[in-house]
């Protein structure tokens, strides 16, 4: 006779912002939120340590939907939000560039400035015929020439997804690539719009987690299970089996990495076809100041370890610097505690070589490995997905997130999904 086993009608993988999001906006009492870690929040929890307030990594929140915001802000009312007006640079060869480089290159030496805009032009050239745009990098290429493309946006994006970008799908960042044509760059040399998708965010003074316990305010406690993995899901019998009991359900709603959900669904045929990598992250906290006129800086330059500097000190305006620091691996890169201490020496080592340390004193330090971070878009992977998250759909089971959706999103796009399949599923 079969054991009896416990049973709910929405079984959610995943306590970040995704899963809890659903929960929060189910109209359906009957959920239970599997979360694998001992605490809610995914990759936006935060750290207080020594005077300093650090996330896993820098989780500013770009609101443009009006709802979400209010939605959010209603929810922590003793939470001060500051509303800032983003600053952000490329650092070049000991120069402070604008960001996007592209609509900023007659910030470069002259000699630079007119290869670049050579390169564009015939890059664009009317009549000519048009170059290949297969792959990320041959867009890149193709749309900006090749100074553009090796003096910035190649370097820096093989720094960030640690990969060759000619792996990767044309459209692997979507709507957050900064596109930029002849004309806007050329605008942009005598009238300066760098405008973005982030050109604001807010920040609560609690750090990126008190967005997360505002979402989790409409969760009851009870129907959220921390330090529960799942180990396998049988898509037949809709039975869910993790290290701790068995659950029948209705549907599934996973956050989870879209490669590991198939595992557990026995639905992973092919490993190569998801690859991502990760992200080693170190919290900096110094004695003084620093440089007070950036929230985050980026590094092109191969030779340094990072490829994102951002300041919280400059959103808090605080008077020690606090840093995140970001340094990318391939996802089959080990990040033990030797390669950690290692690589704070050495980043600590670059800082002072990018003129962020100076004679600051390091008073306080934390670190995290991010894996998966970012995964890598290509056009086999987008292929798959569509496939399979309509197969996993035919069992009950629905994806969704940066990770389950296997895709470059932000957090706001992560609620409103959230609360589009909840309606679509009442």
């Amino acid at each position: 006779m079969e054991a009896a086993r416990e049973s709910v009608r929405t079984l959610i993988i995943g306590a970040g912002m995704s899963g809890l999001a659903c929960a929060a906006f189910s109209r359906d009492p009957d959920y239970l939120v599997l979360e694998r870690d001992d605490e809610i929040g995914g990759y936006c929890k935060t750290v207080k340590q020594d005077g300093f307030v650090w996330d896993y990594s820098g989780h500013f929140f770009h609101f443009k939907n009006k709802d979400i915001a209010d939605y959010l802000h209603a929810r922590m009312p003793r939470q001060k939000i500051l509303d800032v007006e983003k600053k952000s640079f490329i650092h070049y060869r000991g120069q402070k560039i604008d960001f996007p480089f592209q609509k900023n290159i007659h910030q470069l030496p002259k000699e630079e400035l007119i290869e670049c805009l050579v390169d564009l032009y015939f890059a664009r050239l009317p009549g000519q015929p048009p170059q290949p745009e297969t792959n990320f990098e041959e867009m890149l290429y193709a749309r900006f020439g090749r100074g553009i493309a090796e003096k910035f946006l190649i370097p820096y994006n093989e720094k960030l997804y640690a990969c060759r970008l000619s792996s990767l799908d044309k459209n692997a960042m979507g709507r957050f690539f900064p596109h930029a044509d002849l004309t806007d760059i050329i605008r942009n040399m005598r009238t300066a719009d760098n405008s973005s998708y982030n050109a604001h965010f807010t920040y609560p003074e609690g750090g990126a987690i008190e967005y997360v316990k505002a979402i989790a305010s409409e969760v009851r406690p009870e129907q959220i299970a921390l330090g529960e993995k799942l180990i396998s899901l049988d898509l037949e019998r809709r039975i869910a089996r993790t290290d701790k009991r068995e659950i029948k359900y209705e549907r599934v709603i996973s956050s989870a990495p879209f490669d590991k959900l198939l595992a557990a669904a026995g639905l992973l045929e092919d490993k190569s076809t998801w690859s991502w990598n990760k992200v080693l992250v170190f919290n900096l906290g110094f004695d003084k100041k620093g440089p007070d006129d950036a929230h985050w800086v980026y590094y092109p330059d191969r030779s340094l370890c990072f490829y994102r500097v951002g300041f919280y000190d400059n959103i808090f305006d605080t008077s020690r610097m606090s840093l995140y620091v970001e340094i990318g691996y391939p996802a089959a890169h080990h990040v033990d505690a030797n390669e950690t201490e290692l690589m704070l020496r050495r980043t600590l080592t670059d800082l002072g070589r990018a003129g962020v340390v100076t004679d600051h004193e390091l008073v306080s330090h934390h670190s995290v490995v991010l894996d998966p971070a970012y995964v890598h878009i290509t056009e086999r992977s987008v292929k798959e997905h569509a496939r399979l998250k309509q197969q996993l759909a035919s069992h009950g089971v629905h994806t969704l997130g940066r990770y389950g959706g296997w895709t470059y999103c932000s957090i706001e796009d992560n609620v409103i999904e959230a609360r589009a399949l909840m309606e679509q599923l009442a």
